[in-house]
C-alpha cells in the first residue's frame, strides 16, 4: 500500500532526521532488498544520457595544479637559500640511511614504478573500461612530449636562481623527470577512487621513485613538486578535454530507489533541469500490489530531485568568490559534498513544514548508487513565477506569498535564492515555496533581511514596486520592510535577479522610494557587505604592473646624484602649474552651468575630487563629485548631471582635437622627437580605435551597454550647451578653463623634465601628456595608477630623454600632481561635507 502523506508524517517523526546523531536511521536511509519492487515494470521517459560528460571539477582541479606549478617555481625564486638548504638538510639525512634499504628502495622503485601502472592498466581492461585507460595512455603520451619539450626549453631559458634550484648540482640531470610525470599523468587520468589499494600501491611506487632521485642527488624537492603538479594538471586536463565516463545513474536506477523506500512508481518522465539539477515526475498508483501491471490511469504523484556527485562542484568558484568578497557571515560552504547537500536540502524541506509554511512534502530520500542522492517530495500541480501570465499575479496570491514568506522569517529559516523559478502557484491559486536546495535554518538577520530585499525585487521584477512594496507592507508591516533598505543593491541579490535589473536599473531606488513613503524615518544609507570591491583587484594588479615596469628602470637610477644636480626652481614652476590645475578645473566646470557657482567653493570641490580619486578611477570620481556638488548648489538632477557632462564632452573634443595637432606639428617638425608622434603614428592610432570600436559595436551586448551609458550621460547635453552660448562670458570660462588645464599640466610636466635636467620641445610633451592622460582616463584604477606612469615613461624615453631622466620626471610629476593633493583634498573634502556642500 503506498503511504499517505499523513504516513509519512507520523514515520519521519518516529525516527530521527538523516544524519541526526544518537537517532534510529530512518527508514529514508534502510535499504530492503527481501521482495522485488514495482519499479522493474514501471517506464521512463527520458532522453538518453550522454556517455561522456566534462566534469567541472576536473576543471577546477587542472587549474589548482596549474597554480600549483607556477606557485613552486615563484617559490624557487623567491627563496632559493630556503630550498637549496632544504636539499642540503636531506642529502645529509640520506647519508645516515641504511644503504641495504636505500638500494632496496631504488630496485623496488625503478621497477615497479612502471610495472604497477601497467598492471592497474590491465585490470582496468579486464573489466571493460578500455576506453578510462585510453584516456590514460592519451595523457602519459602528453606528459612525456611536455615533459621532453620543457626540459630542453627550460635549461637556457630560465633564470639561473630558478634554475639551480630545480635542478641538483648545477647541470646533472634535467628539471622536469621524465619517468614520474607520465605515470603521475596516467594515474591521474584514469581515476583510483573506490580502490584504495591500487591506489596505495601505484603511489607507494611513486613515492619510492622520488626518494630515490632525492638520495641518488639527482632530483630536488622542488623538481619533485613541479613535476607532481604537472603530471596532476596533464592528467585532469586530459580528462576534462575527452571528457570522463558518466556515472549519474539512469532514470531507471531512480525508480529502482524509490521502491526501497516504500513508494510504487509506476512510470516516471524527465522534467526541466533547474540549474542543472536533474528532476523526474514519477507517478504512483494507489493499492497496488507489487507484481501487478501498470496502471494507464495512475496519477503524477511525486517529483523527485536527484542530485548527482559531480555536480557538487559546478558553480564552486562562484561560491567561493561571493563567499570571500561578501560579509553576509553565511554557514554556506563553497565545496560541497553529496552527503552534506542532501541533508541540507532535507533539514530544510522538514522545518519549513514543521514552521506551517506551504512547501511540498519530503517524502523520502535515498542514495541511488555511489554517485547520486535524491529527495521525494510530493508533486504539487501548478506553475512558477517566471511561467506565470501577468493576469495571474494578483494582489491575494501577492498577499498569500507573503503570508508563507512571514511563516519562514518567524521561524528564521533563510531560502537564499527567492527568484522567479522559487515561488510556485498551485491550481487553485495558493503560493507555494520551492527549490530549497540552499537554505539555512537558525539565520542571523542580515540573512533573514538579504531574503526581504531579494523577495522585494524578485516581485518588483514583474508586477512593479509599488505593488511589490503594498502587499508585502499589509503583512509584514511597513516597519519590517524599513530593514530591507539598506540592503537594496545589486551585490545583495542573486545573479539571475542582477542581470534582470539591468534592464531596469532604477527599480531598487523606486523600492526605496515606496519603503520610504511608509517609514519615513528609515535609515536608508546601504550596508557595506563587500570586504573589497572588484575595482580593488584590479587596482592591485595595475600597482603591480607599474611597480614591474618603474622598479627595474629606478634601480639603473642614481636617485641621489639625480635629486643632489636637481633644479629646484623648476621643482616649484611644476607646483605652480599643478595648483593651475584646479583653477582650470573649475572654470571649466562654471563655464557649462549656467547658474552662478562661487569660485571658491568651486575650487574646493576640484581638490576633494584628488583625494576621492584614490579609490576610483579619475574619470568617474569627478563626474560623481560635480554633479553631488550641482544639486547641493540647487540645480535639479537632470540639468546637473547634463552641465557636468557637456564639460566632460567639450573636454573629450578638445583632447581628440589637441592630439591631433600638436601630433601632426611634432611629425612635422625636424626635431630629434619624430619617432614619438608623427602624422602617420597619429593616423595609425586613430584608424586602430575607430576599428577597435567597430569591432566591440558588432557584438550586441556591448552596444547597448555603450548606448546605454553614453543616452544616460549625455541626454540633455545639447539643449545645456545651448543655454551656455547665449553667455559669451560662460562660453569663454568653459571654454579657457579646458585649454588652460591641458597647459597646466603640460607645464608641470616639462618642469619636471628640466627640473632633472631635461629638454623636449615643448610640442613632444604636450603629445605625450595627451596619450598618458588618455590612457590614465580609460584605465579602471584610481588616478589611472600604473597606465599613466607607464605610458609617461614609454613616451619620454622614445622622444629620445634618457630612461633615467624620464623616470625622475614621471615621478615628480605624479608626486606633484597625484600624491601630495591627497592630503589637503582630504581636508576638502572634510570640510565640504560638513558645510553640506557635497
Amino acid at each position: 500500500m503506498t503511504p499517505t502523506h499523513d504516513n509519512a508524517v507520523d514515520r519521519r517523526q518516529a525516527g530521527t532526521a538523516p544524519g541526526e546523531p544518537g537517532g534510529r536511521e530512518p527508514r529514508a536511509q534502510r535499504p530492503e532488498p527481501a521482495e522485488p519492487t514495482p519499479a522493474a515494470a514501471a517506464t521512463v521517459d527520458e532522453p538518453s544520457l550522454p556517455r561522456r560528460i566534462r566534469r567541472p571539477g576536473d576543471a577546477i582541479r587542472f587549474a589548482a595544479s596549474v597554480a600549483g606549478v607556477a606557485g613552486v617555481l615563484l617559490l624557487v625564486n623567491i627563496a632559493q637559500g630556503t630550498t637549496q638548504g632544504l636539499q642540503t638538510d636531506i642529502r645529509e639525512g640520506t647519508e645516515r640511511a641504511p644503504h641495504v634499504l636505500l638500494g632496496l628502495a631504488t630496485l623496488v622503485s625503478s621497477f615497479g614504478v612502471l610495472a604497477v601502472p601497467v598492471a592497474f592498466a590491465v585490470e582496468r581492461l579486464l573489466r571493460r573500461e578500455g576506453l578510462r585507460v585510453a584516456v590514460g595512455l592519451l595523457a602519459a603520451v602528453i606528459a612525456f612530449a611536455l615533459t621532453v619539450l620543457l626540459d630542453g626549453w627550460e635549461i637556457p631559458a630560465a633564470p639561473g636562481g630558478v634554475l639551480d634550484s630545480l635542478i641538483w648540482g648545477g647541470s646533472r640531470t634535467a628539471p622536469l623527470h621524465t619517468d614520474i610525470t607520465p605515470v603521475i599523468a596516467f594515474v591521474t587520468a584514469v581515476g583510483t577512487a573506490g580502490r584504495p589499494r591500487w591506489q596505495a600501491a601505484i603511489w607507494t611506487m611513486i613515492g619510492l621513485a622520488a626518494l630515490t632521485g632525492l638520495t641518488a642527488q639527482y632530483a630536488s624537492v622542488s623538481a619533485l613538486a613541479a613535476t607532481y603538479f604537472l603530471g596532476r594538471a596533464i592528467g585532469y586536463g586530459t580528462l576534462y578535454a575527452v571528457g570522463a565516463p558518466n556515472p549519474r545513474p539512469p532514470g531507471a536506477a531512480v525508480l529502482a530507489a524509490l521502491g526501497r523506500l516504500g513508494l510504487r512508481p509506476v512510470r516516471a518522465r524527465r522534467l526541466p533541469d533547474r540549474d542543472d539539477v536533474r528532476r523526474y515526475g514519477v507517478a504512483v498508483e494507489d493499492g497496488r500490489r507489487l507484481g501487478d501491471p501498470p496502471h494507464p490511469d495512475a496519477e503524477w504523484r511525486l517529483e523527485v530531485t536527484v542530485l548527482d556527485r559531480d555536480q557538487q562542484t559546478a558553480g564552486m568558484l562562484y561560491r567561493v568568490w561571493r563567499l570571500v568578497r561578501l560579509r553576509d557571515r553565511s554557514t554556506r560552504r563553497a565545496v560541497r559534498s553529496l552527503r552534506r547537500s542532501l541533508e541540507q536540502e532535507s533539514l530544510m524541506a522538514y522545518a519549513l513544514h514543521a514552521a506551517g509554511a506551504r512547501t511540498p512534502q519530503l517524502l523520502g530520500t535515498c542514495e541511488v548508487g555511489t554517485e547520486a542522492a535524491l529527495l521525494a517530495y510530493e508533486h504539487v500541480p501548478g506553475r512558477t513565477l517566471d511561467a506565470l501570465d501577468d493576469a495571474e499575479l494578483t494582489d491575494e496570491f501577492l498577499t498569500d506569498l507573503w503570508r508563507q514568506f512571514g511563516l519562514m522569517q518567524e521561524a528564521r529559516l533563510a531560502h537564499r535564492r527567492l527568484e522567479q523559478g522559487s515561488v510556485l502557484r498551485d491550481d487553485s491559486g495558493a503560493a507555494w515555496i520551492v527549490d530549497l536546495r540552499a537554505g539555512e535554518t537558525a539565520a542571523n538577520d542580515l540573512l533573514l533581511r538579504l531574503d526581504l530585499a531579494q523577495l522585494l525585487t524578485t516581485l518588483a521584477l514583474r508586477v512593479g514596486a509599488e505593488r511589490s512594496v503594498g502587499t508585502a507592507a499589509a503583512v509584514l508591516g511597513a516597519r519590517a520592510l524599513a530593514g530591507a533598505v539598506p540592503l537594496l543593491q545589486p551585490v545583495a541579490l542573486n545573479r539571475g535577479t542582477r542581470a534582470a535589473l539591468r534592464h531596469d536599473r532604477e527599480l531598487l531606488t523606486r523600492i526605496r522610494e515606496q519603503i520610504l513613503r511608509l517609514e519615513p524615518e528609515t535609515e536608508a544609507a546601504p550596508v557595506r557587505l563587500e570586504r573589497f570591491r572588484p575595482s580593488t583587484i584590479v587596482s592591485i594588479v595595475a600597482l603591480t604592473i607599474a611597480a614591474y615596469i618603474v622598479f627595474p628602470q629606478l634601480s639603473d637610477v642614481d636617485v641621489g646624484g639625480l635629486v643632489a644636480n636637481a633644479h629646484w626652481w623648476w621643482v616649484l614652476v611644476g607646483i605652480a602649474g599643478a595648483a593651475a590645475s584646479y583653477l582650470a578645473a573649475a572654470w571649466m566646470l562654471m563655464g557649462f552651468v549656467p547658474e552662478r557657482l562661487p569660485l571658491v567653493r568651486t575650487v574646493l570641490v576640484q581638490l576633494a575630487a584628488s583625494f576621492v580619486k584614490l579609490v576610483a578611477p579619475a574619470a568617474v570620481t569627478g563626474v560623481a563629485l560635480n554633479t553631488r556638488y550641482l544639486q547641493r548648489a540647487g540645480v535639479r538632477p537632470g540639468p546637473a548631471v547634463a552641465s557636468v557632462s557637456a564639460s566632460q564632452l567639450i573636454g573629450l573634443a578638445m583632447h581628440v582635437l589637441l592630439l591631433v595637432l600638436f601630433g601632426f606639428v611634432t611629425g612635422s617638425t625636424g626635431t630629434a622627437t619624430e619617432n614619438l608622434a608623427p602624422s602617420r603614428m597619429i593616423v595609425i592610432v586613430l584608424l586602430a580605435v575607430a576599428v577597435a570600436a567597430g569591432a566591440a559595436a558588432m557584438v550586441p551586448p556591448i552596444r547597448r551597454l555603450a548606448a546605454d551609458r553614453l543616452r544616460s550621460m549625455f541626454s540633455g547635453v545639447l539643449p545645456r550647451l545651448a543655454d551656455v552660448l547665449q553667455s559669451p562670458r560662460k562660453l569663454i570660462t568653459g571654454f579657457g578653463g579646458t585649454l588652460l588645464l591641458t597647459a597646466s599640466f603640460v607645464l608641470c610636466l616639462d618642469a619636471s623634465i628640466r627640473a632633472f635636467g631635461g629638454e623636449l620641445a615643448w610640442t613632444s610633451v604636450v603629445v605625450v601628456f595627451l596619450t598618458a592622460n588618455a590612457l590614465g582616463s580609460a584605465a579602471p584604477t584610481p588616478g589611472g595608477l600604473g597606465a599613466v606612469e607607464g605610458a609617461l615613461s614609454v613616451g619620454l624615453t622614445i622622444s629620445g630623454l634618457p630612461a633615467e631622466t624620464a623616470t625622475s620626471a614621471v615621478l615628480l610629476f605624479r608626486l606633484l600632481t597625484f600624491w601630495l593633493p591627497v592630503l589637503p583634498g582630504w581636508g576638502a573634502f572634510a570640510y565640504l561635507q560638513r558645510k553640506e556642500i557635497i
